[in-house]
């Protein structure tokens, strides 16, 4: 009885993904050092007629399970890429990064098939970063090395995800050219109360530095968590202290409330939007 409802809940998550169903809401990130705001990540929800909004964590696994995740994740890669098309126009050079999955990672031809969408938005290659997590990554390293070497020559940026919950961590910062590194929630919140998670913290930091990897510290929830990974040099922070997902409509709203917020997190007040630097921004589009 369960493979059938599993079956039939496969059809209707396939004709979801070819409908157009699927939505990214977009949480934002800011840079830790002046409150700068870097770039967004988006999450992908399901916006079924019936069941209303289901969340990733309802829906992914049934997608890894039936063959499903590689058109979910070209679906959530072309909505991503279109709304980047959109605020690049409007002035902001936001650059987009995907979650990926071990099936594109397998595929040989992704990284010719990512480089020409990006083309065909008018976006450059490095205006895209794929973030991989950790865990399902150090199933099979050496299978998905080639590509993942490929999209870097390509100019696409790479970032590992969840990072510090696998059991290879360290020997992936070595053998695959990560250009960022997201501390998983499960380490950032509360570290400033917690030697353990400290020691952690201060510890991935420092690796992270010395090999020139960008950080983003992910799961901030209140000014403890900001004050404890700023004072150690994160460069970037994500949560709901910040604020929590939102339709791309929504996001200049909050835009105005932050410029106004950020003054207050020990950062100089600036005359409007501010970006961290003139380099292309961040959108992260994440599964889960």
């Amino acid at each position: 009885a369960r493979a059938v409802v599993q079956h039939h809940l496969a059809q209707a998550l396939e004709q979801a993904i070819a409908g157009g169903e699927l939505v990214n809401h977009y949480q934002p990130k800011v840079d830790m050092a002046t409150g700068a705001v870097v770039g967004v990540e988006a999450l992908v929800r399901w916006q079924h007629p019936q069941w209303g909004m289901v969340y990733p964590d309802q829906f992914i696994p049934l997608a890894e399970s039936h063959q499903l995740i590689d058109p979910l994740t070209h679906a959530v890669l072309a909505e991503a890429v279109r709304q980047a098309a959109v605020w690049h126009a409007a002035g902001w050079a936001l650059q987009v990064a995907v979650n990926v999955s071990m099936d594109n990672l397998g595929a040989l031809d992704f990284p010719d098939q990512v480089a020409q969408r990006m083309f065909d938005a008018g976006l450059a290659a490095h205006s895209l970063v794929l973030e991989v997590t950790e865990s399902r990554l150090m199933q099979d390293p050496r299978a998905s090395l080639d590509t993942l070497t490929r999209l870097r020559l390509k100019r696409i940026g790479l970032s590992i995800d969840d990072f510090g919950t696998g059991h290879s961590s360290l020997a992936q910062l070595r053998d695959i050219p990560f250009d960022e590194l997201k501390l998983d929630r499960s380490f950032v919140h509360g570290a400033a109360h917690d030697p353990a998670l400290t020691a952690i913290v201060e510890g991935t930091l420092a690796i992270a530095r010395q090999l020139g990897i960008k950080t983003v510290a992910e799961g901030v929830e209140d000014q403890a968590d900001w004050d404890f990974m700023r004072a150690r040099g994160c460069d970037v922070a994500q949560g709901y202290f910040m604020g929590r997902p939102m339709p791309a409509e929504a996001l200049p709203g909050w835009l105005a409330q932050w410029e106004v917020r950020r003054a207050g997190l020990t950062v100089a007040p600036t005359a409007g939007l501010q970006f961290a630097d003139s380099r292309p921004q961040v959108v992260h589009v994440q599964h889960f």
